[in-house]
């Protein structure tokens, strides 16, 4: 081998024997299907507490008929949105888009990365300043990394450090400013003060993006119920202007989109490099997504879940578990230690339940954890199998760790 070769071999061997050692390295879990919210994993039945399906939404017949259908249009879009990639079917899902959200228009994406990453660097660029909160999600981060825009961040959800940061930018210069925040945090699964946030972008003339992955679908108003956190602050397109959703969780499908006025949705068609240049949508995901809207707003899905989070805290405390303080599907379980998290879920895989163990760099160091999704098609005896599991777990990894 050259030189070359061989240096490289040496630093990817070294940086994965760091990750080992650190307790740190992540591998695939291969399932035979989507969790429904049974699942084969690695050829083994689990019920699983580590999807983001948190309406049930991807294994939904009516879904995957739909799907089925789109496929019918074409295996893919054959190029960008902006070429001869935009289709009837995609048309049709930005308008539902803007309906369940209450804006005048939607704007397709490959992903929410994509989409973060291309809004946030069509908006903003040097001269500008980009804030955020230490917790955002790394789509949020990174895209305000590179944008170019100077990058100012606030402690957790903390107002008063918010508010000392929007006050700099305004001071030091005449640059846009760009508040970028998640609605529902994914690791801690608390919801951003929003109302409070809109207020403090009025005061200081700065733009309120709010990503709503782990919102849409599962929270809203009485007119938009599955309009995502924004919507249940009681914010509409003038006081949240930015709003980013996903595809792939509460809707079961994948894709994301960003949903705000007409001005704002052709800009993004003009501006957003990450929708200009890529491939559009295959169609039969745009059809499947479409059709998972609409049962968004037919069923009574959101109600169920929010009856399975009650469940499941309710239960929680009476076993004297430790949950953070979330109300919304991701109900976390903070062990700070990496070895003991990991073998907390090892003991949990062994009885049956799939619970995704979260360290580092993904969460602050000390801070590892279960993280626990919850589903509406989860039932209460799932519910109450995996508590029990969950507390002999704890025990016996405490006799050993």
């Amino acid at each position: 081998m050259t030189d070359a070769v061989n240096s490289l071999q040496d630093f990817l061997d070294a940086r994965l024997a760091e990750r080992r050692a650190q307790q740190l390295y992540r591998s695939h879990k291969t399932l035979a299907a989507a969790p429904g919210p049974v699942a084969i994993v690695d050829g083994r039945e689990l019920v699983t507490f580590s999807s983001n399906d948190y309406l049930g939404l991807a294994v939904h017949p009516e879904v995957i008929a739909a799907q089925q259908r789109g496929a019918l249009l074409g295996a893919g879009a054959t190029a960008s949105h902006l070429v001869n990639g935009h289709f009837e079917v995609h048309q049709k899902l930005q308008d539902k888009i803007a309906e369940v959200t209450g804006r005048e228009a939607a704007l397709l994406f490959g992903s929410g990365y994509m989409a973060n990453m291309g809004v946030i660097n069509a908006l903003i660029g040097r001269g500008d300043y980009v804030v955020q909160d230490k917790l955002n999600h790394a789509s949020l981060i990174d895209g305000g990394r590179i944008s170019g825009a100077e990058f100012l961040r606030f402690a957790h959800n903390d107002l008063t450090a918010l508010e000392r940061q929007l006050r700099r930018a305004r001071e030091k210069g005449n640059g846009k400013i760009l508040l970028a925040v998640d609605g529902v945090y994914s690791m801690d699964g608390d919801t951003a003060p929003l109302a409070q946030m809109a207020e403090l972008c009025h005061r200081y003339d700065a733009w309120l993006m709010v990503d709503e992955a782990h919102g849409f679908g599962v929270m809203g108003s009485e007119f938009f119920p599955c309009a995502g956190s924004a919507a249940a602050a009681g914010l509409d397109q003038n006081t949240a202007p930015i709003v980013m959703g996903t595809l792939g969780k509460a809707a079961g499908n994948g894709g994301a989109f960003v949903a705000g006025s007409r001005a704002l949705i052709d800009y993004l068609t003009q501006f957003a490099r990450t929708y200009i240049y890529t491939t559009g949508m295959p169609p039969a995901l745009a059809a499947g997504c479409l059709r998972a809207l609409e049962l968004m707003q037919e069923l009574p899905l959101r109600q169920t879940l929010n009856k399975r989070i009650q469940y499941f805290r309710e239960r929680a405390a009476q076993l004297q578990l430790p949950l953070e303080n979330s109300t919304s599907a991701i109900q976390p379980l903070v062990l700070g230690c990496e070895k003991k998290v990991l073998a907390v879920s090892a003991q949990l895989q062994r009885a049956g339940y799939l619970v995704g163990a979260i360290r580092p760099p993904t969460v602050p160091a000390g801070t590892a954890r279960l993280r626990i999704t919850l589903s509406a098609s989860h039932g209460e005896a799932q519910i109450d199998g995996l508590l029990q599991a969950l507390v002999s777990a704890l025990v016996a990894v405490e006799a050993t760790v």
